[in-house]
């Protein structure tokens, strides 16, 4: 069976819904499968591995069991991890989004024990949980599993692996013996069989094996973003690499045209491509795509399917894919014929674990970046036209230009490095250092302004007085001044020429910051990783320095 439309599964309309609001266009090959089969009632074996869908693919079949009116426990979810238990519980919540009075509650070791039974004891019908925290509370009878009618172990082969088959097998045998038991798990080893063999009635077996892919030779960075700053970010990679045409993904139709509505409002030509286009539209589209009228296509994977385009010079994982298969082919859509390409990805919150299995699964490396301050923007700017320059010097004959430029320093009074200078600056786009200027500080301001929602500007003034924060992390972390300085003007908003001295030393960093901007800056500050490394960041004289 290939991918179907989730239409023809036969959901109910709320979910159906759902579905739709999340805009996924069809299944992908294990929900396919595995839905049918669930919907039937039966246990089932799913062999398949992390980021095929399998969240869904176990997700609409528990979801059109439920019985909403039932405030009871009535199903269970076992993840290996918490992060996993966190993720599907979203993955669900999203799922059961119109089925008013649905209740999921992911419970796991490390979070506060008596809150959890506070939740529980509220009612919840849905538990997902890690094997321990679920046996304790069994317990302690704060979970009660007599209505359970469904139980999913996802990811088993990794519960193995951590310890969890006693707690997996004491679990299963204390749940009703009427019930539906659902088993997902990349490998099946000879334990997992045991396990299927003893608590589960003739299950049928899904297979969604992964061929071998061959990741193609393309650079690849990741950045790790807030989800108001995503705009932003692109926008800066694109002013700063500034790739002739470009491919942007999202993994919604919504998001397609959410996206392409955000780039045409900053005077990108950006155009959308999904599955609500007819074919006429998606010609036009794909038209003005190869023709270079527009620069960036933004599309679901699905629609993108069939894009053959040469001169592609970069991709953007807008949105992290859902499959890892869909990774590669879209960072293959760059790099073609020979050619050089890069691979953008922006990554929110726990998707830097799904992009961990993504590098896992395809063996390849993604190197983490900092945000660039405007002021990285300008100067690879600069850099690109200079090569470019040092390339015409090589190819052109330049001794009638030579003549009226020598000609032209006689006559004024400036240097040739000034002229130089100049003429770099109107090829950047910029005629006036004013005009660079006001783009870096317009460009600033507009991001801390969404941040503040409306808020009072933050004051830039000339000749204010600094005030100096300490930042927890230094050299030992492997971090480097241009990642601060990258984190302070990306979080805050603040042009990067603002940004005093950075001394960094092996442990911490000080890093001055204009003296009327500086609570701000530790306000957006408060949350922020830099290098994936959670930074706590304070004034510096409350700390007795």
């Amino acid at each position: 069976m290939g991918n179907i439309k989730f239409e023809e599964l036969g959901l109910n309309e709320k979910i159906l819904k759902a579905v739709t609001d999340m805009g996924f266009e069809e299944t992908t090959p294990i929900q396919a499968k595995a839905v049918p089969v669930q919907m039937e009632g039966r246990d089932m074996i799913g062999q398949a591995q992390t980021g095929t869908g399998k969240t869904a693919a176990f997700g609409i079949p528990l979801l059109q069991k439920l019985d909403v009116k039932n405030k009871k426990l009535q199903a269970m979810v076992l993840c290996p991890t918490r992060e996993l238990a966190i993720q599907v519980a979203e993955e669900i919540r999203n799922l059961a989004k119109y089925m008013h009075g649905v209740k999921v509650l992911p419970i796991y070791g490390g979070q506060d024990i008596a809150r959890q039974i506070r939740s529980l004891r509220d009612g919840a019908q849905i538990v997902i949980g890690t094997p321990g925290r679920v046996m304790d509370h069994m317990r302690r009878r704060t979970i009660k599993p007599d209505q359970v009618h469904t139980v999913i172990m996802d990811e088993a082969d990794e519960m193995l692996n951590m310890g969890f088959l006693e707690d997996m097998e004491t679990i299963l045998s204390q749940l009703p013996e009427a019930r539906q038991t659902i088993l997902f798990s990349a490998t099946m080893p000879d334990a997992i069989m045991k396990i299927a063999r003893t608590f589960q009635q003739n299950p049928q077996v899904i297979r969604v094996v992964k061929k071998e892919l061959t990741v193609p030779k393309v650079t690849q960075y990741y950045y790790e973003v807030k989800p108001r700053t995503k705009v932003e970010v692109m926008c800066r990679l694109l002013d700063m690499y500034a790739p002739k045409l470009s491919v942007a993904f999202c993994n919604t139709k919504r998001q397609v045209d959410a996206l392409v509505e955000e780039l045409q409002g900053r005077g990108y030509f950006a155009e959308g491509l999904h599955g609500d286009l007819k074919q006429a539209q998606r010609d036009r589209v794909m038209n003005s795509f190869r023709s270079g009228r527009t620069e960036i296509l933004v599309a679901t994977d699905v629609a993108a399917r069939g894009i053959d385009v040469d001169d592609v010079e970069a991709v953007f994982n807008y949105d992290i894919p859902q499959d890892d298969e869909y990774y590669v082919h879209r960072i293959g859509r760059t790099g073609r014929a020979g050619r050089e390409g890069i691979a953008f990805s922006l990554v929110v919150g726990r998707e830097v674990y799904k992009l961990r299995d993504i590098q896992r699964y395809c063996k390849t490396r993604i190197i983490p970046q900092a945000i660039p301050s405007l002021d990285d923007v300008t100067e690879i700017k600069a850099e690109k036209t200079l090569s470019q320059a040092k390339e015409l010097i090589g190819e052109m004959e330049l001794d009638r230009v030579v003549r009226i430029v020598e000609k032209k320093l006689l006559e004024e009074d400036y240097t040739s490095l000034e002229l130089a200078a100049a003429l770099l600056r109107m090829s950047m786009g910029a005629e006036t250092q004013d005009i660079i200027d006001d783009y870096r500080e317009a460009r600033s301001l507009e991001a801390l302004d969404r941040r503040k929602k409306g808020g009072k500007r933050m004051r830039m003034g000339k000749g204010t007085g600094m005030a100096t924060l300490f930042l927890n992390i230094g050299k030992d972390q492997r971090i480097k001044s241009g990642d601060i300085l990258g984190a302070v003007s990306g979080e805050s908003g603040i042009p990067g020429k603002l940004v005093g001295s950075i001394d960094m030393h092996d442990k911490y960093t000080f890093v001055e910051v204009p003296e009327d901007c500086a609570d701000e800056v530790l306000e957006c500050m408060r949350h922020t990783r830099i290098r994936g490394k959670n930074v706590r960041v304070e004034r510096a004289n409350n700390r007795g320095i």
